[in-house]
C-alpha cells in the first residue's frame, strides 16, 4: 500500500473482526477474524503508521501494520481484560493494565510490560482497580499508574518491572503522589515529561523529577462540569476533553450538557465550546479540526471544531437500537465511534448496528463514502485512522 494513503482500522469487538479500509474510497484492503479487541484500551499509535491493540479473548497484544503485506506484525501474550494501554515516546516499551472486563467490580491486579525491540515481557501484580497508565521518558522510562479509591499516581521504574521474576510477583511503587479518588482520563506531554489525570477537581498535572513526580498546579475545568477523557493534541500541544454536566443519573442522559474543553499547554489558556445536549463520547483530532459525535433522541450529528473557533454541525442518520429516553446510553444500545489523523482532513464515524462507516471531508463536510462492512459494528465498534508519518504517535496513550 502506498505510504501516503490514509488507512482506517475498524474493530468490531463483539463480532471479533478487524477491517482494514483505504480512505477516502472505503475499499476493504484486509480483514482479521477471531480477534476481539479491547474497546476500552483502544488503539495505540506507533511510529510508521502502525498501531497496537489488545485481543481480550486470546490475551495478546497485537502490533498492526496496515502498510505491510501482513497486517499482524507482532503478537505478544499479555494479561487481560485490558483496561489501558500506553508506550514510551519511542514506541518501544509498552504497558497494559487490567480492569473489569465483563465483571461488576475490578478483580485483577495484573500489569504487563514489554519491550518490542528485545522481546522481553513481564507480568507483575500491582493493585486491584482500573488503573490508567502512562510511560514517561525514553532512556530510563517510568511507568505511572493512575489509581482510584484511594486515588494516587504510582511510579514504577520500567526496568525494574521488566526484570521481575516469573510468577507475577507483587510490586510496590517507587514513589506515590496523592490524587482525588475519582480520577478518570490520562495523558502525557512527551517533550516536557508531564503526566495529566482528570478528576472532578480539574486536570492534575505532575512533572518527572529523577525517578519520581513533582505535583504542579491543577488546571481547573472553568465550568460546573468535568471531563472523563483526556487527549493530547500533537499538532498544537494542547489537551482536549468533553465536559459533561447535568444530573449524573444515566436515565437523564438526553439532558446532559456537553462542552468541548481545549487547554493550550504553552499559553495556559482554556477555551470552552458548547456542543449541545445528549451523549458526546470520545473525540478525534484531524489536521485542522477536532471531531465529536453527539447522540440524542432528536437526532445525531457530527460536530467539527475548526482551528479558529468555527463550529459546524452535520446530521447523521439514526441508528436502530440507539439510546432512547427512559433508558441508559450504555447498556444494550448502539453508539458511534469517531477517528481522524493529524496528517489528514478525513473523519470517520461509525453507525453502530448497521455496519456502516461515514467517511467525511472535514474541510467541506462532504461525505465521500459510506462503506457497509460484513459485521454490524455493535456498540459502535472502535476505529483508528492513520497516515504513515502523521505524527499521531506523539500521543503515547491508547485511545
Amino acid at each position: 500500500m502506498p505510504a501516503d494513503t490514509p488507512v482506517l482500522l475498524v474493530s468490531d469487538h463483539v463480532a471479533g473482526a478487524v477491517h482494514l479500509l483505504t480512505v477516502p474510497d472505503g475499499a476493504v484492503a484486509g480483514r482479521l477474524t477471531g480477534r476481539h479487541l479491547s474497546e476500552h484500551a483502544g488503539f495505540l499509535a506507533l511510529p510508521g503508521g502502525r498501531a497496537a491493540c489488545v485481543d481480550d479473548r486470546r490475551g495478546e497484544l497485537l502490533v498492526l501494520n496496515p502498510y505491510a503485506g501482513k497486517l499482524v506484525e507482532r503478537a505478544v501474550p499479555v494479561a487481560v481484560p485490558a483496561e489501558h494501554l500506553a508506550c514510551d515516546p519511542s514506541g518501544r516499551r509498552l504497558a497494559v493494565t487490567t480492569g473489569l472486563g465483563k465483571n461488576s467490580a475490578p478483580w485483577s491486579d495484573l500489569l504487563t510490560v514489554l519491550d518490542l525491540v528485545t522481546g522481553e515481557v513481564a507480568r507483575v501484580r500491582t493493585r486491584v482497580g482500573e488503573p490508567g497508565v502512562t510511560v514517561l521518558g525514553e532512556a530510563d522510562p517510568l511507568v505511572v499508574l493512575r489509581h482510584r479509591e484511594p486515588g494516587a499516581l504510582a511510579v514504577h521504574r520500567f526496568a525494574d518491572l521488566l526484570a521481575a521474576p516469573p510468577g507475577c510477583p507483587l510490586v510496590t511503587p517507587h514513589a506515590l503522589l496523592p490524587l482525588p479518588d475519582d480520577g478518570h482520563g490520562d495523558a502525557q506531554a512527551p517533550g516536557s515529561e508531564q503526566v495529566f489525570a482528570a478528576t472532578s477537581q480539574g486536570v492534575h498535572r505532575a512533572r518527572r523529577k529523577g525517578d519520581s513526580l513533582v505535583a504542579e498546579a491543577v488546571i481547573p475545568w472553568a465550568a460546573p462540569a468535568r471531563g472523563w477523557y483526556l487527549r493530547l493534541d500533537t499538532r498544537r500541544q494542547a489537551l482536549w476533553t468533553t465536559l459533561r454536566g447535568g444530573d449524573p443519573d444515566p436515565l437523564r442522559w438526553p439532558e446532559w450538557t456537553n462542552q468541548a474543553w481545549h487547554h493550550q499547554l504553552g499559553t495556559g489558556r482554556t477555551l470552552l465550546t458548547d456542543l449541545g445536549p445528549g451523549l458526546v463520547f470520545r473525540l478525534a483530532l484531524a489536521r485542522h479540526h477536532t471531531a465529536f459525535t453527539r447522540v440524542h433522541p432528536d437526532g445525531d450529528e457530527l460536530i467539527l471544531l475548526g482551528a479558529f473557533g468555527t463550529v459546524r454541525h452535520f446530521p447523521l442518520p439514526g441508528m436502530d437500537g440507539a439510546p432512547r429516553r427512559g433508558g441508559t446510553p450504555w447498556e444494550g444500545v448502539q453508539r458511534r465511534a469517531v477517528a481522524a489523523s493529524p496528517g489528514s482532513d478525513w473523519i470517520a464515524v461509525t453507525r453502530g448496528g448497521h455496519g456502516e462507516v461515514h467517511i467525511v471531508d472535514a474541510e467541506t463536510g462532504h461525505e465521500a463514502a459510506r462503506p457497509r462492512l460484513s459485521t454490524p459494528l455493535h456498540h459502535g465498534g472502535h476505529l483508528t485512522l492513520r497516515v504513515r508519518d502523521d505524527g499521531a504517535d506523539g500521543d503515547p496513550v491508547g485511545r
